[in-house]
C-alpha cells in the first residue's frame, strides 16, 4: 500500500498548480480520493469531536451489510438458471458459474457507466472532486434489477440515475431521491417488458424453459389471484415448495439479485445497526408498518390479496430489501428520531396500500421509498416545530 501511495503521489506532480496537467487536476484528485483517505484532518487546537468514522469507511460498511444479500442472490441466478431448464448441474460451481456470468457484467457496467463516464464528466466540467456516494449506488442499482436486464440498459439507468436523481440536485449528499430507486424506477416505466414477466428473472440463455416452469414472481401471481378470485396462498402453494413461506424466507426463487434472501437481508440489518450506519427505528417501523396494515386488511378480507397473511408480505418481492438498505439511507431519509418513526411506518404502510389496492404495481415498496423521500424534509420539518413550541411552553410555564 505505500508503494502505490509513493506511485500516486509521484504521478500527482503534472497535475498540480503550474504543471503540464494542470487543468486535470480535479480528474486526478478524483481518482485518488477513491483509493485513499482524505488526509485532511481538523485543526490540532481547539475543542474538536474526532471519530474514527469518515464517508469511505462509512460505504464501506454499507458495502459489508449488502454482501450476504448479493453473493446469496449469485448463487441464485444460477440456480434458477437450472430450475429452469430441467437439467442437473455437475455441481455447486456450475451454479456459481452461471451466477458470476449475469451478476458481474450488470455490477461493472453500472460501474462503467455511472462512476467513469457520468460522475466524471460531471467532476470535470464543475471541477469539483469525486465523492465515494456511488460505491454504494454502483452495487445497489444491479441489485434491485433482474438478472437477464440487457446491459445497455444497466448502463442507461445508471447514468440516468447519476444525472437526474444526484448531480442535478448537487451532487452526493444533496440528492433527495434514493439514487439506485430512481434507476429502477426509469427502466420499470421505461422497459417494463425488460423488467417484469415469467422468464424475466431467470437466465435462459440459449435454452427453453422446461414445461411447467414458471419464472414469475411470487408477486405477480398473488395479483393475479385478485381478478380470479383464487386463494392466494393456494395459488402460491400451486408451484410447490418454490412460494413455501420458509422458502421465500431463505430465497431460492426468482426475483431481483438481491432481494430475494430476507435471511441474509436481515443479517446486513444486524450488521448496519450494530455499527450505527443503519437506522434502527426506521428499520423497526418499515417492517411494523407493513405488517399492521396487511393484518388489518387480512381481518377485512374483500379479496385474496386483502386474506393474504401478513407474513407473505414481509417475505416477497422487495420489501425487506428496500426497508433495510434503502428506506436508511441517511441522505434521503428523514434525520430526527421521532421523523425516522413517521418516515419507517409510512414506507411500510404506502408498500401494503400499492400492493393489495392497486395490483398493477405489485413491488409497491419502490413508489413507497421515493414518495417518502420527497416527504422526509417535510416530516422533519413538523416534527422539530412541534419540539420547539413544546420547549417554548416549558420554558414559559
Amino acid at each position: 500500500m505505500k508503494f502505490l501511495e509513493k506511485a500516486v503521489e509521484k504521478a500527482k506532480v503534472p497535475f498540480e498548480k503550474g504543471g503540464k496537467l494542470e487543468k486535470y487536476y480535479v480528474l486526478f484528485e478524483s481518482i485518488e480520493s477513491l483509493l485513499f483517505v482524505s488526509k485532511d484532518t481538523t485543526l490540532n487546537k481547539g475543542a474538536q469531536i474526532r471519530d474514527a468514522v469518515d464517508m469511505k469507511r462509512f460505504m464501506v460498511t454499507v458495502i459489508y451489510a449488502f454482501l450476504p444479500a448479493l453473493v446469496f442472490g449469485t448463487y441464485n441466478v444460477g440456480y434458477q438458471y437450472y430450475q429452469a431448464i430441467g437439467l442437473e448441474p455437475s455441481g455447486s460451481w456450475d451454479i456459481w458459474w452461471v451466477g458470476i456470468q449475469r451478476v458481474v457484467p450488470q455490477i461493472l457496467v453500472a460501474y462503467v457507466a455511472g462512476l467513469l463516464i457520468a460522475e466524471f464528466a460531471f467532476s470535470y466540467v464543475r471541477q469539483h472532486p469525486i465523492n465515494e456516494g456511488f460505491l454504494i449506488s454502483g452495487l445497489l442499482i444491479p441489485m434491485v434489477l433482474p438478472p437477464t436486464l440487457p446491459l445497455w440498459e444497466v448502463a442507461l439507468a445508471s447514468i440516468f440515475a447519476v444525472v437526474i436523481a444526484k448531480e442535478a440536485f448537487g451532487g452526493t449528499g444533496m440528492n433527495i431521491l434514493n439514487v439506485a430507486l430512481v434507476a429502477r424506477a426509469f427502466l420499470y416505466f421505461s422497459y417494463p417488458g425488460d423488467m417484469s414477466g415469467d422468464q424475466v428473472w431467470v437466465y435462459l440463455g440459449d435454452h427453453v424453459a422446461i414445461d411447467g416452469f414458471s419464472g414469475a414472481t411470487p408477486l405477480a401471481i398473488v395479483g393475479a389471484t385478485v381478478e380470479s378470485g383464487q386463494n392466494a396462498v393456494a395459488a402460491l402453494a400451486a408451484h410447490g415448495d418454490t412460494y413455501s413461506l420458509s422458502n421465500m424466507f431463505y430465497g431460492l426463487m426468482p426475483g431481483s439479485i438481491g432481494e430475494t434472501s430476507v435471511l441474509w437481508i436481515l443479517v446486513g440489518a444486524v450488521i448496519l445497526i450494530a455499527t450505527g450506519v443503519g437506522s434502527w427505528r426506521i428499520i423497526l417501523s418499515g417492517f411494523a408498518g407493513a405488517y399492521g396494515l396487511a393484518f388489518i386488511f387480512q381481518l377485512i378480507g374483500v379479496n385474496p390479496y386483502f386474506a393474504m397473511d401478513p407474513m407473505y408480505h414481509i417475505v416477497m418481492g422487495g420489501l425487506a430489501f428496500g426497508i433495510v438498505f434503502m428506506a436508511t439511507d441517511p441522505v434521503t431519509a428523514s434525520q430526527t428520531n421521532t421523523g425516522k418513526w413517521i418516515y419507517g411506518a409510512m414506507i411500510g404502510i404506502l408498500t401494503i396500500v400499492i400492493r393489495v389496492l392497486n395490483p398493477a404495481y405489485p413491488e409497491g415498496i419502490m413508489l413507497a421509498i421515493l414518495f417518502m423521500n420527497v416527504f422526509a424534509p417535510l416530516i422533519d420539518y413538523y416534527v422539530v416545530g412541534a419540539n420547539k413550541k413544546r420547549r417554548l411552553k416549558r420554558a414559559t410555564v
